[in-house]
């Protein structure tokens, strides 16, 4: 089982979901970040820290040290479910390939399902492949 299938299935036990995870320093760094509809508390993290910490020892990880933290307020959108639960959101969008001569795409989530997500940019409603999208994240109104 490769890691991001081990996060993926021990997390949604615990209550969280798992939302990425980065590799750093040739590896040695392991940064995992979680959410949960109410909000992620360093508790939180120190909760799935330990737990992680004593799962990757059973199943042979390597890493030197482990953070856990929040994704932020300009979180990934990486699932179907993400562009769900954040629809009516801000949100930007970086395609592999260009649509209208356009990589980058700012605007208000309006739906999704298993092929597209649907945006509304400038009162026009524009459909992306979800299949194309390279990066997405959400636009935190501060």
């Amino acid at each position: 089982m490769d890691l991001l299938d081990l996060l993926e299935r021990t997390l949604p036990g615990l209550g969280y979901e798992f939302v990425d995870m980065e590799r750093s320093n040739h590896g040695k760094l392991l940064r995992v970040f979680i959410d949960k509809t109410d909000g992620i508390s360093v508790d939180d993290c120190a909760l799935v820290s330990n737990h992680l910490s004593h799962l990757f020892e059973v199943e042979g990880i390597d890493y030197d040290r482990l953070e856990v933290s929040s994704p932020g307020l300009d979180r990934p959108l990486r699932k179907l479910s993400d562009f769900q639960r954040f629809e009516g959101e801000r949100a930007s969008v970086r395609m592999n390939m260009a649509l209208d001569g356009q990589r980058n795409f700012v605007g208000i989530l309006r739906g999704a399902d298993t092929k597209t997500v649907k945006m509304e940019i400038d009162g026009t409603l524009v459909s992306l492949e979800m299949a194309d999208i390279r990066k997405a994240r959400l636009i935190p109104e501060i």
